[in-house]
């Protein structure tokens, strides 16, 4: 049986105007600032996720003379 994760609590220090920043979406979007800072952090590791995982590829694309997008999307069409 697998144990359940549990969410742990992260303190961090955040300049004034970023935290004026995230307060205010906050109120506006009616959503708690933890909410934004979780859907931020989940996008960020996306990205990076995805960053590397292409960089990995790269030269097997390479090799296949998959230069560019447009290359890809010709083979994948």
């Amino acid at each position: 049986m697998k144990k359940a994760l549990k969410d742990k609590a992260l303190t961090i220090r955040l300049p004034k105007e970023i935290r004026r920043d995230l307060e205010n979406i906050a109120k506006e979007e009616k959503v708690p600032i933890s909410d934004l800072i979780r859907e931020s952090l989940d996008h960020f590791l996306a990205v990076k996720r995805f960053r590397q995982l292409r960089k990995k590829a790269l030269p097997f694309a390479e090799a296949q003379g998959l230069l560019t997008d447009e290359d890809v999307f010709k083979v994948i069409s």
